[in-house]
């Protein structure tokens, strides 16, 4: 077989939808597994849709997630240009488009908007419009003068009514349409620019594109897609249509649902490695059942035969999962610089951050969450005095209180803050007194931090809090529980 070659094809219409993202990631991974290219190109031929900073978007999503392209609009592989609108101005598709036309295979259509009103017709819920192949019966002296007249045009696609169509998917199988179910969908549109489905065909032939990879909403155009192909006498690549993605209702992932986007989930604070694991699942499974993966692992494993025909469900619990072991697995300096614009979201006091940041390194899924973890550092928050309860440490209001005020000289008294020399304290006073640990240490640390659920234990919270600020709280709980 010839060299693997496929493509990425994004239209530039806004941040990366995680859909987008895995087709990007299964055609880079189909290519490589198979040490093969991987193309960019740009698809801008719906000029209405196009958004200003779009193309920045694609080629930043495409380096921070590793995807890096052979080919592409800015490295040239002898099959540019890899942008379609400039393709366009150079008349490439108009050409294929009269070639189709002499062949029978396509036709100038006329038609104007009324016309086409007329012909609409309701189809589950749906208006649309079922082209009748008026045009097609139009003599070549009225075309002519039509087109020598300026007359507005399209050119059709010249679909048979009758029969059947097949075609290969690999991960669906031999799929058969009735060619009555094909309309004669247009090619060229009326301000020059040819359709998506028309401009794929074209530039894929022309770019050698062995594999194409698409979502599985393109199945439906797949045998138009496969007439031309057999039209111009093209051989036809091998299709990998990927599952729909949808929600946890089982819905399709929309573009307004918050996380549907690559862009989204940075700013919600999740890594770009795990993002790239978890959307690399939305379909395939390894053999092994194995979840976690590095690019270059996934690399060495991918086999698209492995992926599913049912939708994907885009798992917020398992993502954070996922994320919350990229985290565990960070450097601790690679970590921190992530973390700290985090944490200074809420302290504003001369703390010591790089603590406070071990604190919360393995107790996190997502960076967003770190302020929550470490609120208390700043300012106590109000509780309630029946958090001393504590029925495994036996402990309760009275008892904690009387705790307290025993130990609250002794830690006046302590000059050596560190977490080390507090804990040594703490556990001789335990010792003295024949207490257990988890008597004194839960009415402290519900003191000192006002909380339930802290990332660190009463010792290492006072030494980041500091002498004054502890003895301070300390005296306030005692206060509070009389």
């Amino acid at each position: 077989m010839s060299k693997v070659r496929t493509r990425f094809a994004p239209s530039p219409t806004g941040r990366m939808h995680v859909g987008n993202l895995r087709t990007a990631l299964y055609a880079y991974l189909i290519a490589k597994h198979e040490g093969g290219d991987f193309l960019l190109r740009i698809e801008d031929t719906d000029q209405e849709r196009f958004m200003d900073g779009a193309l920045e978007i694609i080629y930043r999503t495409l380096e921070k997630t590793g995807l890096v392209h052979d080919e592409g609009p800015d490295k040239d592989g002898g099959c540019g240009p890899y942008v379609q609108s400039e393709r366009q101005s150079q008349g490439l598709y108009l050409k294929y488009a009269k070639e189709l036309i002499d062949k029978g295979e396509a036709y100038y259509c006329f038609c104007d908007k009324e016309r086409l009103e007329s012909l609409k017709q309701g189809v589950s819920d749906k208006e649309i419009v079922v082209y009748d192949k008026h045009c097609l019966h139009l003599s070549k002296e009225e075309i002519q003068r039509n087109l020598d007249a300026g007359l507005p045009y399209v050119i059709r696609q010249n679909n048979p009514t009758t029969g059947t169509t097949s075609f290969h998917d690999e991960i669906y199988g031999d799929i058969t349409v009735d060619n009555s179910e094909l309309d004669d969908m247009i090619l060229i549109k009326s301000d020059g620019y040819p359709t998506y489905n028309f401009a794929n065909v074209v530039d894929d032939h022309l770019m050698n594109i062995t594999h194409v990879v698409r979502g599985n909403e393109y199945l439906s155009s797949s045998p138009k897609y496969n007439r031309l192909y057999e039209a111009f006498g093209w051989e036809v690549p091998v299709y990998v249509h990927c599952p729909l993605i949808t929600n946890e209702e089982h819905q399709k992932l929309s573009k307004r649902s918050g996380h549907s986007s690559y862009e989204d989930l940075l700013d919600q604070g999740f890594l770009t490695e795990a993002i790239v694991n978890f959307v690399s699942l939305l379909g395939w499974s390894p053999e092994d059942n194995k979840e976690i993966f590095s690019l270059e692992e996934l690399v060495e494993v991918f086999d698209y035969h492995h992926m599913s025909k049912s939708p994907a469900v885009f798992d917020m619990v398992k993502l954070k999962w996922m994320n919350g072991e990229y985290i565990k697995a960070m450097d601790f300096d690679a970590f921190y610089e992530r973390a700290l614009p985090e944490i200074k979201k809420v302290i504003t006091k001369d703390l010591d951050t790089k603590k406070i940041a071990e604190m919360v390194k393995t107790r996190i899924e997502v960076f967003s969450e770190i302020k929550h973890h470490i609120d208390f550092f700043e300012t106590l928050p109000e509780y309630d005095v029946e958090m001393y309860a504590h029925k495994k440490m036996k402990t309760n209001p009275e008892t904690s209180l009387q705790v307290l005020e025993q130990i609250l000289p002794i830690l006046e008294a302590q000059e050596d803050y560190s977490n080390d020399a507090l804990y040594e304290t703490i556990v001789n006073f335990v010792k003295e007194n024949g207490y257990k640990n988890g008597y004194v240490m839960w009415p402290i640390r519900t003191a000192v931090s006002g909380k339930q659920m802290t990332p660190a234990g009463a010792t290492e919270i006072m030494e980041v809090l500091g002498k004054e600020e502890s003895i301070q709280r300390i005296k306030a709980a005692i206060k509070k529980l009389q």
